[in-house]
Formats: structure tokens, sequence, C-alpha cells
């Protein structure tokens, strides 16, 4: 029984901390509908800082905004090269995450442990509490206060803009507004929260890996597509609280696969497959409400 709750309580916390990857990608994916592969770049880029400041014996605390900053650095560099120098969306981002992997490697290697040092989950005091249940408590508290921030901007005049860029961009454009300058802004709020979601892999697994980014787009997009297929139905379930729970549902499926016995380096096909099923499972679902509507 304690190994089945050790269990869930890491397949949360792992579903909490990919969360804030999700927000980053519902943004993107959701809102602006722009294929952002910067992501695979800034989430190692906020792991990178992190490992880096860390072991240079900074605050744990002062990496999380310093690792967004990072990330929305990197942000401002896709809407940059798409925006003003006209590159279409898809080769912006990938010409970032290009970038970012040789800037990552110069900042902290190819590898690069923190064990033994102070994180996060060690340093606010929770009594005799155990490290897992540390973890899960920050990481909710975290991930909710995030999710909240989200929804209160987007009820807010630029959540408004952005929203409208991805529903009705010729309409933003008859206000008088910018279209680029607010999808800038949307991949500056992704990345940073991509880079979070890194800052925050780094401090739990107490490591910075080079390639910990590859897949992350495709991870964000599979939890964001399950999130929003499951509740499609139920209007009052924002987006944010669709992106935690398919964060939360994929690393459930990942942990029973696991437990099945498929070996870890299987892992990115089981992701490719799940994601292909979600997205023919939708597209048959439209085809058939359209023929009965017909």
């Amino acid at each position: 029984m304690t190994t089945f709750i050790d269990l869930c309580i890491g397949t949360l916390i792992q579903g909490m901390i990919y969360a804030l990857l999700a927000y980053g990608i519902f943004i993107t994916y959701k809102i602006l509908d722009f294929p952002d592969l910067t992501v695979d770049g800034s989430f190692p880029l906020g792991a990178a800082v992190t490992a880096i400041l860390i072991n240079k014996g900074i605050n744990p605390f002062l990496t999380l905004p310093i690792a967004m900053v990072f990330g929305a650095i990197a942000g401002l560099c896709t809407g940059l090269i798409h925006v003003r120098l006209k590159v279409r969306d898809l080769l912006a981002g990938i010409i970032t995450m290009t970038a970012l992997f040789s800037i990552n490697l110069q900042i902290a290697g190819s590898n690069m442990n923190i064990i033994n040092k102070d994180n996060i989950f060690d340093l606010i005091p929770m009594g005799s509490l155990s490290i897992s249940y540390r973890k899960l408590i920050i990481t909710v508290t975290l991930t909710i206060l995030i999710k909240i921030a989200l929804d209160l901007y987007f009820k807010t005049k630029n959540g408004l803009l952005l929203r409208g860029v991805g529903d009705n961009a010729n309409l933003v454009t008859t206000l008088a507004i910018d279209n680029g300058k607010i999808k800038i802004r949307g991949l500056i709020i992704s990345n940073a929260l991509v880079a979070l979601a890194g800052c925050m892999v780094c401090q739990e697994s107490q490591s910075y890996s080079s390639t910990m980014g590859t897949g992350q787009m495709v991870f964000g997009l599979t939890a964001v597509i399950i999130g929003i297929t499951i509740f499609k139905h139920f209007s009052f379930i924002k987006g944010t609280t669709a992106a935690v729970c398919g964060s939360i549902i994929y690393k459930l499926c990942i942990q029973f696969a696991m437990q099945m016995g498929l070996e870890a380096n299987l892992l990115k096909i089981l992701t490719a497959a799940l994601l292909l099923v979600i997205l023919v499972f939708g597209t048959f679902g439209k085809k058939k409400r359209g023929a009965l509507n017909a």
C-alpha cells in the first residue's frame, strides 16, 4: 500500500510540474495557434540556468524568476524572428530552438548535478513531512497560483487581445492594434512558463541534461489536447484547468505503462501513439457530429 501511495504522489508531482509546461503550450497552441518549437530549447534553458546558479550558491527561490526571464528572452527571440523578419512561425521556433541547444551547452555543459545543494523543497519549513509530501504541496501550490494568475490575465484587456489574435486576427487589426506585438507577448509568457517548468524539474530531480528538452513540445501538446478533448463539452472548465488535468492524465498513462513493463526507451513511441490516437479520435468525433447535423 505504501508503495502504491508513493507512486501516486510521485505521479501527481510530475503532473503538476509539467502542467507549467502545458500552460505554455496552451497559450501558443490553443490561443495563438502558433506551433512553437522553441519549447524544446527553453525547457532545458530554464534547467541549465537553475543548475549553474544553485551550484554557485544562489538562493533556489531566486532561480525561479531568473529562469522565467531567460525563457521570456527565448520567446522574445522567436517572436522577433517571426514578426519582424517575416520568418514562418514553425521555422522561427526551429531557429531559436537550434540556437538554444548550443547556448545551454555553454551555460551548464551537457550534464550537471545539484545533489547535496539546497533546493526549494528543502528550504520551506514543513515540520516532519517527508520530502515527497513537501514536493507535492509546493508543486500543487505553485501550479494553482500560476493558473489563477493566468485566468486573471486572460480577463484583462491584454489577455482578451491575446485570445483575439488567435480567434480573429483581422478583428484585432481593425482596432488599430499590432497583431505582431500581441504574438510576441504571448510567446514571451509561454516560454517563461516553459522555462519555469524546466527550473522545477531540475530542482526536483537535482540534475540537468542538455537533452532533457527533447520531445517536450510533443508532451505539452499531448497534455493540452487530452485535457481539451475530455472537457470540450464542459464550457465552465477553463483551458488552464484542462491543461493541468491533461498533464496529470498523461503522466498516469506513462506510469501505468511502465508498471506494465514498458521499457523506458519506448516512452517516446508511447507518447507519439497517444497523441495520434487523441488527434484521430477528435477528428472522427467532429466528422460524426457533422454527419448527424447534416
